[in-house]
């Protein structure tokens, strides 16, 4: 007992006794023959507080590490300097972030490690190559050396500069060179080609072939995903929303116009016949004689030769008066030109004005075949028998926008939309689906079975 009173107790009401804290735990019903000799007796109060004991020992190595009464006073008390706030003690903790459901999916469901790549550490004739190490190390220490390192001391020896080594083989792999790029134009698996001819390079398949120009360029300037209006998104704004709308309005309405001018044009208008025609139907084979006579008579005189008027020959002072309104006219045109020449002099501020009219109107047109020519290189080109056709706008109505992500509708289908997306950008042809042709004409036969059973 003596020893059980001088420990701590963790609980904060370390004041009450060992009896209290053994009437708190209940071990069972004290009214039946069971409990009787459990809850009777000195031996069972000292089990008991013997029990109590061991566990509340138990408890403070379990939370604090070891026994309170032996913890330094550091480790049980700090000094309250005031700048934490008075009640926070008071405070609620938060409770254990729990992790989510998608990260616990994403999380691998077998606990063992995977096992290790014992290959990656591996050297080829790794072995060997350390047997060998070690055989020339313990020669050396006898002053034996390999038949090139004896060269290469012979060298020194007599001044010579040391061979240079040996470029490192193109296919060997070392794990401290730099990074570096390939087709770069500073590529060290080149550097061995540097200097020789091209000729023998190319006969020889140590240079690379270079790739034409012409497949270097792409089919199409447009993105290979293209990104859908604002209108079209989850939660579009209000504004975007309506011009996607407008955009779809116009698209439909270009369509029934389409539909509407062919049925204009294949209907067929049925009037009924007029009484003119009607009497030319009923007196038609009873006039021809006289009809023809008539085109006799007409094409008699179509024949008929008409004689042209001969001029008279022209006189000497017909001829003169001819030449002088000519020089009259000449030397009126001359003048006139003459006095736009002078008047021009007056009109620089509006000839300045027609040139920069004339500029800007060149400048517009010129702006205008630029735009048609970059339409013309993102329009789909005509790579087959059919024409790409635009895909329809995946638009919702206003009453159709989903509240909330959850209950959105997918619109439209992604590998349609990709298999559009390379049609758009001149990497396939339009196509259609393969429609079924049967081959032979279908028989209908009889069965005699069939026969027997519907007579």
């Amino acid at each position: 007992m003596a020893a059980a009173e001088s420990f701590l107790a963790f609980n904060p009401a370390g004041s009450a006794s060992a009896a209290a804290a053994s009437r708190r735990r209940s071990r069972g019903p004290r009214n039946r023959k069971k409990g009787w000799k459990r809850w009777s007796g000195p031996e069972a109060r000292l089990g008991r507080e013997i029990g109590d004991f061991l566990e509340d020992v138990g408890l403070q190595e379990r939370a604090a590490g070891g026994l309170i009464s032996e913890q330094p006073n550091e480790d049980l008390f700090f000094l309250d300097t005031g700048a934490t706030p008075k009640n926070r003690s008071l405070k609620k903790k938060k409770p254990p972030q729990k992790p989510l459901h998608v990260d616990l999916v994403l999380q691998p469901l077998s606990k063992v490690p995977p096992p290790k790549n014992i290959g990656a550490h591996q050297v080829p004739n790794g072995r060997k190559e350390r047997l060998r190490r070690r055989f020339w190390e313990r020669k050396a220490a006898l002053g034996v050396f390999p038949r090139g390192e004896r060269r290469l001391r012979a060298r020194l020896a007599r001044g010579e500069p040391p061979a240079p080594q040996k470029p490192p083989e193109l296919g060997r792999s070392d794990p401290h060179r730099a990074f570096y790029d390939i087709w770069g134009q500073h590529n060290p698996l080149d550097a061995p080609l540097a200097g020789q001819d091209p000729w023998y390079l190319q006969q020889t398949k140590r240079l690379r072939v270079q790739r034409p120009p012409r497949l270097q360029a792409r089919p199409s300037p447009l993105p290979p995903v293209e990104v859908i209006a604002q209108g079209g998104s989850y939660n579009p704004p209000f504004q975007e929303h309506q011009d996607l709308l407008r955009k779809a309005l116009e698209v439909e309405l270009r369509r029934r116009r389409e539909e509407e001018k062919v049925e204009r044009r294949l209907k067929v208008t049925e009037e009924p016949p007029s009484q003119e025609a009607v009497l030319r139907e009923q007196l038609q084979g009873l006039l021809e004689e006289e009809e023809e006579e008539e085109e006799e008579e007409e094409d008699e005189e179509r024949e008929r030769p008409h004689r042209r008027e001969q001029p008279g020959r022209k006189t000497e002072k017909q001829r003169r008066k001819e030449k002088e309104q000519r020089e009259k006219a000449g030397a009126r045109a001359r003048a006139r030109a003459a006095l736009q020449r002078r008047q021009g002099l007056f009109q620089l501020r509006s000839l300045r004005r027609l040139l920069r009219l004339r500029e800007l109107e060149l400048r517009r047109r010129r702006l205008l075949r630029e735009q048609r020519r970059r339409l013309r290189e993102t329009a789909p080109k005509r790579l087959g028998r059919l024409r790409y056709e635009e895909p329809e706008l995946e638009v919702q109505l206003s009453e159709e926008i989903p509240e909330s992500l959850r209950s959105l509708r997918p619109q439209g289908n992604l590998l349609r939309d990709r298999f559009r997306s390379l049609q758009r950008r001149n990497v396939l042809e339009p196509r259609l689906r393969a429609r079924f042709k049967r081959r032979y004409r279908v028989k209908y036969v009889e069965k005699r079975s069939f026969r027997a059973v519907t007579l």
